[in-house]
């Protein structure tokens, strides 16, 4: 298994993709607070994918593990795996808690560390789309998931509100690798049946909703900088380098948010995609 952790004697990795999964590592560490919100949507992943009792499954970049304790309290057997140890100390504790007996791995969605085929049910909700190579990522899926096994995933449409945020911190951020891809395309369903390819069948697309509550676009933004990965470390790097641009950003953030903001909750519409594997 694969541990991203550089001590301080060793020389930063010469992989541009390894230097960019470390920073994701330590960025997403802070993510815990919002699982609260990303466990209703949790339910309603693990609802459609319908996993059974006995049933081998995988919860891919499960973060605190919210998609792995909901599929475990069905009677799964449960693996979770993720990039961020903070995030697995936060999935064990969750586990703990609910009762429920569940593998833990730290690893890399783009190497994982299981056998082909192991697998009845790969499952990832908003995790998988932040590998950089969506078809290094979703070769690995469905080379653990045994045939005629089930993948699903929970993703964000482009065109709204997550998506459009995504798109607008990518205008802010360092230019990525070459090579890195937007997670915010795994959100488009033409994407998605590309990638998948003829690998599945009884490709289904459905639509729900995260419902986020908020007093104002500010204080959604001001959440947001303080969990989010990506959103943390422009926030931090701006702040010491263009005080002036991070203001900007900010604005734009919240007309952004703005435009789907309504009775004290911001409006998430996500895509949840389920096929079997061929």
């Amino acid at each position: 298994m694969q541990n991203p952790t550089t001590r301080s004697d060793e020389a930063p990795s010469a992989d541009p993709f390894a230097r960019f999964k470390e920073a994701q590592r330590v960025g997403w560490a802070h993510f815990a607070p919002l699982e609260a919100l990303t466990t209703p949507p949790a339910a309603e992943l693990v609802r459609r994918a319908s996993p059974r009792a006995g049933q081998r499954v995988l919860d891919v970049a499960c973060g605190t593990g919210v998609v792995a304790v909901t599929a475990a309290r069905l009677g799964a057997r449960v693996t979770g795996l993720d990039l961020t140890p903070e995030l697995l100390e936060r999935a064990r504790e969750n586990a703990r808690i609910a009762g429920v007996d569940i593998e833990w791995h730290q690893g890399d969605v783009e190497q994982l560390p299981f056998a082909d085929g192991t697998y009845d049910m790969v499952l990832s909700q908003f995790g998988h789309i932040f590998a950089p190579r969506p078809d290094v990522a979703i070769a690995e899926m469905l080379r653990v998931l045994r045939p005629g096994g089930t993948i699903a995933f929970s993703t964000w449409p482009p065109e709204l509100c997550v998506g459009r945020l995504f798109t607008l911190t990518g205008r802010y951020l360092p230019a990525p690798p070459p090579g890195v891809v937007p997670p915010h395309l795994w959100g488009d369903p033409g994407v998605v049946r590309e990638r998948l390819g003829d690998a599945v069948k009884d490709l289904r697309f459905d639509r729900a909703t995260m419902r986020v509550p908020a007093l104002s676009p500010q204080q959604n933004r001001t959440a947001m900088e303080k969990t989010a990965g990506p959103i943390l470390k422009l926030v931090e790097s701006l702040t010491a380098t263009d005080p002036a641009r991070l203001e900007t950003y900010r604005r734009e953030f919240e007309a952004t948010v703005a435009d789907y903001f309504e009775d004290n909750v911001v409006r998430q519409d996500y895509l949840i995609t389920r096929a079997s594997k061929t």
